[in-house]
């Protein structure tokens, strides 16, 4: 089923039950304006029930989403083992972030500093859609000078960042390294990390940004979507970290996200895969999308922490 009809088909499920409970309600009023005693089967009466249960967890639902789930990050840790990371280096311990969508008002912002220095990571990588308005970029930049304290940072730009032409206002100033087609080399503890960054697909850039990386030497490729993995799966990249979905942020109980805004609908909609030898990682990013419902549901904002492990 296309992404957008799925929408489409769920809220007019949501819209049904609402507008049938408050059909029930309003007919219960009704007769007790008028004094009446109102005589139904048994069937209407079962249904009526079942009617208001379903808007009262829907409610609930709405509630959670719009309340609680946006400001509940959680902490995601995952291991790769490799044979790229030397035994003496000991693990290499990544915090992958993306999807921060800042507004005028900070919501999780002052609290991932905390989060992520907990986590003690060597390296910390962004993967773009920084801003949702104008008015987010000061508390944007703010948080990212924090993380600079913590560990050598690394960004891209998403699509967000590219339309509303705020890329360049993004990083002045800040020691945050900032790759556009270009790779960089960072050595953490004896073992050398590559990584190498695109926010556009565009073939003068992606296959350059990865030229020239040695292939015994663990390498990162990131990229906002994760779009590109199959192309990236034939280069020999170990790790490709990527956001843009916000895991659905609505998803479903087994079903999971209602739609991506991925090439790939729901095959890589959040999380750890594997394409051939290259991990796919998918964060569900850490705020929402202006222009679309407020609310997350069943996809809470995402902090990763990825654990390079020597293999022994």
């Amino acid at each position: 089923m296309p992404p957008d009809l799925r929408v489409v088909l769920f809220a007019a499920v949501v819209a049904y039950v609402f507008i049938t409970a408050f059909n029930f309600i309003v007919v219960g009023i009704y007769h007790r304006i008028r004094g009446e005693r109102a005589s139904h089967s048994r069937a209407y009466l079962i249904t009526s029930r079942i009617g208001l249960a379903l808007a009262l967890v829907g409610l609930l639902c709405v509630l959670y989403g719009y309340f609680i789930e946006p400001d509940w990050p959680e902490v995601t840790h995952v291991e790769l083992r490799t044979a790229k990371v030397a035994p003496a280096t000991g693990k290499v311990r990544i915090v992958h972030i993306s999807d921060i969508h800042s507004v005028g008002k900070a919501r999780l912002e002052p609290r991932l500093p905390q989060l992520i220095a907990a986590e003690k990571p060597d390296l910390i990588i962004y993967t773009g859609d920084s801003l949702s308005r104008g008015p987010g970029l000061p508390v944007f930049r703010k948080l990212m000078t924090e993380l600079t304290k913590i560990a050598p940072v690394y960004a891209t730009a998403g699509n967000w960042d590219i339309a509303t032409e705020v890329v360049g206002k993004l990083y002045e100033g800040i020691n945050v390294v900032y790759l556009e087609g270009k790779h960089v080399k960072q050595d953490v503890r004896g073992t050398p990390i590559w990584i190498a960054g695109i926010g556009q697909w565009h073939d003068d850039q992606v296959w350059p940004s990865m030229r020239g990386i040695p292939r015994t030497e663990f390498s990162i490729f990131m990229f906002h979507y994760p779009d590109g993995i199959r192309e990236i799966a034939n280069e020999n990249i170990d790790l490709y970290l990527a956001g843009h979905t916000h895991g659905g942020q609505i998803a479903l109980p087994f079903y999971g996200a209602l739609t991506t805004n991925s090439i790939y609908d729901k095959e890589y909609e959040a999380g750890l895969y594997k394409v051939k030898n290259t991990w796919l990682y998918v964060n569900r990013g850490i705020g929402m999308t202006y222009g679309a419902p407020p609310v997350r549901f069943l996809a809470r904002p995402e902090i990763t922490v990825i654990d390079l492990v020597p293999q022994s």
